[in-house]
This record gives C-alpha cells, structure tokens and sequence, in this order.
C-alpha cells in the first residue's frame, strides 16, 4: 500500500487518458485526427508549456455531457486511491468548456457527482477549485465567477493556470477580491515557467494561501526566507517539471533543497495522464532521482494534509495518523 497522501495540484482535464478519450469521442460521435489511443499516447510528448496547452484544449472536445465529467473524475479517482491519496482537491477549467457551449451546470454536475460518491467507493475525500485561464482576460474570469455563482456550495476555491508568462497574478486583483468576498479559498500557478516575482504578486495582490508550483522561488532567497517564515505551501510537480521542460531532468529538481531550506513542499502530478505519472508515481520518482529519506517522503505527506483544504479537522488528525503509522 503506498504512503497516505493528499493530492493538492489535479487539473481533471489533463487526467484524460488517451483510452478514455477514444471512448469519449465515439460516445459522443467526434472524430480524434489519430488512428487510435497509441498514435495519440505519443503525442503526449512537449516542448513546452504551449505544446502540452495546445493538445490539452484539443482533447477537451471529447467532454461534451455530465455523463463524460463524471466518468472522467471516476477515472481518476479510481487511479487515485492505488496510489495512496486520500484526499484530492481536483482543479477544472469552465472557461474551456463555456466556450464550446458546455454549461457550467453540466460541468460542475458531472464532476460534483463523481466526487461525491468519493468517500464511499474509493476512500477519498474532495473539494472542487475552478480554476481561471490566466491567458484570458480578465472580464472572462469575472464572468466565470458570475457563472459559477449558483454552484458555490460544491465549489471550494478558486485557482489561475494555463499559460503563465505575460500574464502575472496582478492581472486578476479584482477577481481574487470578488471571490474572497464570496468566502471561497485561493490558489495560484506562479513561477513555473514565470519569474520568482509572480510568486510575490500571487501572494500580495491574489491573498493566496498556497502557491501552485512555486518552482522558481528558489531564485530569489528573500522570497524563500518569506515562504518559509509564512508556512506557504507549494504545490510541485515534478514530472510534469520533466516533461515540460522546466528542469532538463529529474534528478536537478530542487525538490530536495527545497525541504532542506525549510519549505512546505508538497509533491502532485499536475496533468498525470500526460505527464507519465499519477501522485504516488511522482513520489517514487522522486525517491529514486533525488535520494529522498522514508522522513522527507513521510514530510512531503504530511505537508499534503497540513495545506489541505479540509474543514474537518479530525479527518485531517486521522489523515496525518495514517500517515505517522506507515511503515515503509
């Protein structure tokens, strides 16, 4: 049984595998521009932030009914519980599925109905972060805001991802503010592929409370000085940091530094059906490439339920019990 974990960094959409999305697509009558799951598996191979994007929205076209979002998060959560998470926050993109026509009713339902099944069938709790497309404007996410507005209560938070460079935090001060106002949680994708000072911004002008991905922090040693005075979690993914290029290889991520500075890493896997690796997949990886001790992985998971969002503070006792009583 692998190490209890919480998985804190999950788009749903990059849990797609290239299976599910034949099958999709044949449900729903689209046609995929490749002869099957294999041709398609090897497309799963980027450059860059940019070409994962690219192919990411290309595949969104498959998710056309609530039926499709929730056998998408069954999926994954069935992937989830081999590996050992026991609570997931699960990131979504309205604003990829608004603009094909796709209601957020029908994409909050979906996902909403497989999560809430979560604890009875696969042991695992949820929460749901609609996350907004930073490379749209920011009128777009506050009309995405406006739209989710009737589906608060299944939403927890709130979150920016797609492409980051050229787009810094500060962009949506207004919308952080409204959802804040609404009572909803916030996180934020900074330096990953943008500077240490979207970090920065993410937490003065957003107010987030962790910092998804956070990679770059190390640049800049105030800024970690800050992080780790504050306990701000970051959310890392180091393969996905592999496959997209961010680190050349996995073995000069600097996860390991990272904990040894004092920072409240976790580790995730981001988009992991494009990426090479679900949660417990990246924490062998890392054990392997990194020469983690059985006391920094037991940290890393810890660390996972300390940033969750879990309002029931004795699940979050019984999580980090589990975790203090595994034996490597």
């Amino acid at each position: 049984m692998p190490l209890p974990k919480a998985e804190l960094h999950l788009h749903i959409e990059g849990t797609l595998e290239p299976e599910l999305a034949f099958a999709l697509a044949a449900r729903n009558g689209i046609a995929l521009p490749y002869a099957d799951a294999e041709e398609l598996r090897h497309k799963y191979r980027f450059s860059d932030l940019q070409s994962f994007l690219d192919l990411y929205y290309e595949l969104m076209a498959v998710l056309r009914t609530e039926d499709d979002f929730a056998d998408l998060a069954e999926a994954y959560l069935t992937r989830a519980a081999a590996q050992g998470v026991r609570h997931a926050e699960v990131f979504f993109d309205p604003q990829a599925h608004l603009a094909r026509g796709v209601e957020m009713a029908t994409v909050v339902g979906g996902l909403a109905r497989a999560l809430e099944r979560a604890p009875e069938r696969h042991g695992i709790s949820t929460c749901l972060i609609m996350c907004f497309l930073r490379d749209e404007s920011a009128e777009s996410a506050a009309a995405t805001l406006d739209a989710a507005r009737p589906h608060l209560d299944r939403i927890t938070g709130v979150g920016l991802d797609s492409a980051e460079v050229g787009h810094p935090p500060s962009k949506f001060r207004e919308v952080y503010e409204e959802a804040a106002k609404l009572g909803l949680r916030r996180v934020a994708h900074a330096g990953e592929e943008g500077p240490p000072a979207y970090i920065t911004q993410a937490l003065d002008v957003l107010g987030v409370e962790r910092v998804d991905h956070g990679l770059r922090c190390v640049e800049d040693p105030d800024l970690v000085a800050r992080l780790v005075r504050d306990r701000v979690p970051l959310t890392l993914c180091p393969l996905s940091n592999v496959r997209l290029r961010t680190v050349d290889v996995l073995a000069d991520h600097p996860l390991r530094a990272m904990l040894e500075a004092g920072l409240m890493a976790t580790v995730n896997s981001d988009d992991p059906a494009y990426f090479g690796g679900y949660a417990d997949d990246n924490f062998h990886a890392v054990r392997e490439e990194l020469g983690l001790s059985d006391d920094q992985l037991r940290e890393l998971a810890r660390n996972s339920f300390l940033a969750a969002f879990l309002d029931d503070e004795d699940l979050r006792k019984a999580y980090l019990a589990e975790v203090d009583a595994y034996t490597f």
